[in-house]
């Protein structure tokens, strides 16, 4: 039988992307369609390419940077 991995959250606020401010997630939640910059919270900065509407990344991250990040309505899940 396959086992599904639900994760749960206890808070969710909207996110203003900045490349100086931490914001500490577990995930993100993507309104608008996009790319997506982060600092993880091992570090490394990554760009997730054409996330589409609806998906959560279930992904620790300090940081959403502005720059390179075109996705909108972001929600982060902690």
């Amino acid at each position: 039988m396959m086992q599904l991995n639900v994760a749960t959250y206890q808070t969710a606020a909207a996110i203003t992307p900045s490349d100086t401010a931490v914001q500490s997630y577990r995930a993100i939640y993507v309104g608008g369609t996009g790319d997506l910059t982060v600092r993880t919270a091992g570090g490394n900065v990554v760009t997730f390419k054409a996330v589409p509407v609806g998906a959560v990344l279930p992904i620790e991250v300090w940081q959403v940077h502005s720059i390179n990040t075109t996705a909108t309505d972001l929600v982060g899940l902690a």
